[in-house]
């Protein structure tokens, strides 16, 4: 797509001053558009200056044209340049539209001609003007800073703005104006389910002028790459969240700005919930113009954002994108005429949808929930024999629950810490080293998921009830597959550290070489020789990496397209994970000869709770209508 029109064209002048439609009298050329010739002209029968759009009729587009005169027609708002007249000759069609006096958005950014309050007037005028065009059935489908003029001159001294060049957008509830499956729009400011033709929904221009902002604010556009291919791979990645790039912003703004772009919403935001934190922040910010420079580590951190997406759902994206992708677009004009239910959305009122609760708050609440029970049974199972713990374990867990709900990672520690501390002040040093083995690892395997830190405490919950080996399951719904593969190795570091300080056989058991808890635990040195060193060298790191492996392929095993497919492979997946670590086990003769315990029932539970788990994350995933 080319610029916007605007008045700081070439100033090429039309010939002989040419008379078109026998009222428009052109003079100055100011650049293109979309698609045609923008000129500066004057109307001789309102003497008035207006922009006519000359497009010729031999256009690859013919129709395009109409398209956006029908949809320009429809709309009426300040914040939308105002289609006056149109019509054709032999050679070309035209469209006459109200002359905007002042320059592209992209062009006031690149000068850093703009304050933050400028960025923050300038989106909540746009927001309105969304908001119209939505309630009237119009996506515009191209938002970006070359599609929106800042007026020269304005009556309350604030920045105004308004959003040209509807020529793709798209008309809901008339005949479609492009086909499903169509990719159309700028690719570096397309939301996702455009960018992968999928249906087109009014979020697809909130995202877009979500990402506008997000640039205008931090002077980068994360999606842009070094060319095209670059920039494709880019779409639909989690940007870095804006109060991390711009701490001085005001944290409601930066959270309405994260939504508007997040990759997969659970509530896309509306215009009119989005104006209303651009509004609210109006006073809290800058107002001094000047180019934001992005940090030095900006491009390496999009695209190690980058590299984690392409590994969180190899089923969603990856390699896996492009076949889904064709897929999608095979089958989309079958989609279209099946299922595309006409959008009209109604008119944007105040408070139109209950706000969706903040991920992070989602992940604190799970964090504190897990930690309680662990709480509570450290407190009481593991201090010396015949000694009174110093809180009761309902007031340990609601502690640990209140301190980790508010400080994911430093609650966490700060509990693991004062846990360990507590047993070498009552005289239980050889069980705090053999704790430590178990949680040491975890912030080194996971430093950025502090709500997950607590979740290998499930393999040996699983293991309590003979069902150890269902845990890989578990671990490979992570996000990534390195937090895969963290949590299924250390599901087993947890289930042979519960083993040794228990005694009971969860899988293996306790080596054979190792001494019960009550010969080592008031003694770190006897717990080091007794416990820790058989442990490790019974070749735990085998088992773990096995179960590392299991977790982190899931995914690609378990897809959730269809739940006869996935049963069958995740009953083969399941069957070999058990298969593979009892014969590991046999290998080793740091185990007794006893069979691991539960591997068949454990291996029923991980494949059908690996088919479960991923159709209701797939059920819970907010996303637009897909193909069956």
């Amino acid at each position: 797509m080319q610029p916007a029109e605007t008045l700081r064209g070439a100033g090429v002048p039309a010939p002989d001053g040419e008379l078109l439609l026998g009222r428009y009298r052109l003079g100055r050329r100011l650049g293109s558009g979309g698609f045609g010739t923008v000129w500066q002209a004057w109307d001789e029968h309102l003497q008035r200056d207006v922009a006519v759009k000359r497009i010729p009729l031999d256009d690859t587009d013919p129709e395009r044209a109409q398209r956006e005169a029908q949809a320009a027609a429809r709309l009426s708002h300040p914040g939308i340049v105002a289609l006056y007249e149109t019509g054709a000759d032999d050679e070309a069609c035209y469209l006459v539209s109200e002359l905007v006096r002042g320059d592209t958005l992209r062009d006031l950014l690149d000068r850093g001609a703009l304050s933050d309050r400028d960025v923050v007037v300038i989106g909540a005028g746009l927001c309105d003007a969304l908001a119209h065009a939505h309630a009237r059935g119009v996506i515009h489908r191209d938002v970006k800073p070359g599609n929106v003029m800042v007026c020269e001159q304005h009556a309350d001294g604030g920045a105004t703005a308004k959003i040209c060049d509807f020529g793709i957008a798209r008309i809901v509830g008339g005949e479609a104006l492009t086909r499903t499956g169509d990719v159309v729009g700028t690719l570096a400011y397309m939301a996702p389910e455009q960018a992968e033709g999928r249906r087109i929904t009014p979020a697809v221009d909130v995202y877009a002028l979500g990402l506008v902002l997000y640039e205008a604010l931090t002077g980068t556009n994360p999606i842009r790459g070094a060319g095209p291919a670059d920039t494709a791979r880019r779409v639909g990645i989690e940007l870095p969240q804006l109060r991390r790039v711009r701490r001085d912003l005001p944290e409601a703004l930066c959270d309405a700005i994260d939504a508007a772009v997040a990759a997969a919403p659970r509530a896309p935001p509306t215009p009119a919930r989005l104006r209303a934190a651009l509004l609210a922040a109006v006073d809290q910010v800058d107002d001094e113009p000047g180019i934001v420079e992005g940090g030095p580590l900006d491009d390496l951190r999009t695209r190690w954002t980058a590299i984690q997406r392409r590994y969180r759902d190899p089923g969603e994206t990856g390699w896996l994108r492009e076949v889904r992708d064709g897929l999608t677009r095979a089958g989309a004009v079958a989609w279209e005429e099946a299922a595309d239910e006409p959008f009209v959305d109604a008119p944007p009122v105040e408070g139109d949808a209950p706000a969706p609760v903040p991920r992070r708050l989602l992940a604190r609440a799970f964090a504190a929930a897990t930690v309680a029970p662990l709480a509570a049974l450290a407190v009481t199972e593991l201090g010396p024999s015949g000694e009174r713990a110093p809180v009761e374990a309902g007031v340990a867990a609601a502690a640990a629950a209140a301190l980790v709900a508010v400080l994911p990672r430093a609650g966490w520690l700060l509990c693991a810490w004062a846990l360990e501390v507590w047993l070498v002040a009552a005289g239980a040093s050889g069980t705090a080293l053999v704790l430590a083995v178990a949680l040491l690892p975890v912030p080194l395997a996971l430093p950025l998921a502090g709500g997950l830190w607590s979740v290998p405490a499930g393999a040996p919950a699983l293991g309590a009830l003979g069902l150890a080996t269902a845990f890989p399951a578990v671990a490979g719904q992570a996000a990534t597959v390195a937090r895969r593969a963290a949590l299924g190795a250390l599901g087993v570091v947890w289930v042979c550290a519960v083993e040794l300080l228990s005694g009971t056989r969860l899988l293996a058991g306790p080596p054979a070489s190792a001494h019960a808890r009550p010969s080592w635990e008031d003694s770190a040195g006897r717990a080091l020789t007794d416990a820790v060193v058989p442990l490790l060298t019974s070749g735990l790191l085998a088992v773990a990496a096995l179960w590392a492996v299991a977790a982190a392929v899931l995914p690609l095993v378990v897809r959730g397209r269809s739940a006869a497919l996935d049963l069958a492979l995740a009953a083969v997946w399941a069957a070999a994970l058990a298969v593979c670590t009892q014969a590991l086990l046999e290998a080793l003769a740091a185990w007794e000869a006893a069979p691991p315990r539960g591997l068949a029932l454990g291996a029923v539970v991980a494949a059908l709770g690996a088919v479960g788990l991923r159709a209701a994350r797939r059920a819970a995933r907010p996303t637009g209508p897909r193909l069956p």
